[in-house]
């Protein structure tokens, strides 16, 4: 299983970013994937999870409106629209494959959110 996250970078408050995230040695289709988050000095946060058929996705209260993940099967990857980012949403963000307690093993992205 390899998944590489991209698309992070520093953005100020009020502004917009999108991950992605590439998987490739497993079957793609077959899984469920998430996106995870790790704020400095804090533990792993789920951010959402989209269904194998990319037809349900799913968020935590906080975050409904503001985020948004999609799939794509032909590309093997995941996305995750995030808009109106504020400090709180300063972190290294990680894709997994199958449960959302799923504990990442890629590198991650960094998202910096700084006036």
């Amino acid at each position: 299983v390899q998944l590489v996250e991209s698309g992070g970078g520093l953005v100020q408050p009020g502004g917009s970013l999108r991950l992605s995230c590439v998987a490739s040695g497993f079957t793609f289709k077959n899984y469920a994937m998430n996106w995870v988050r790790q704020a400095p000095g804090q533990g792993l946060e789920w951010i959402s999870t989209i269904s194998r058929d990319g037809l349900r996705p799913y968020y935590p209260e906080s975050l409904k409106g503001r985020f948004t993940i999609s799939r794509d099967d032909v590309k093997n990857t995941i996305y995750l629209q995030m808009n109106n980012l504020t400090s709180d949403d300063t972190a290294v963000y990680y894709c997994t494959n199958g449960p959302a307690e799923t504990r990442p093993r890629s590198r991650g992205t960094q998202v910096t959110v700084l006036s």
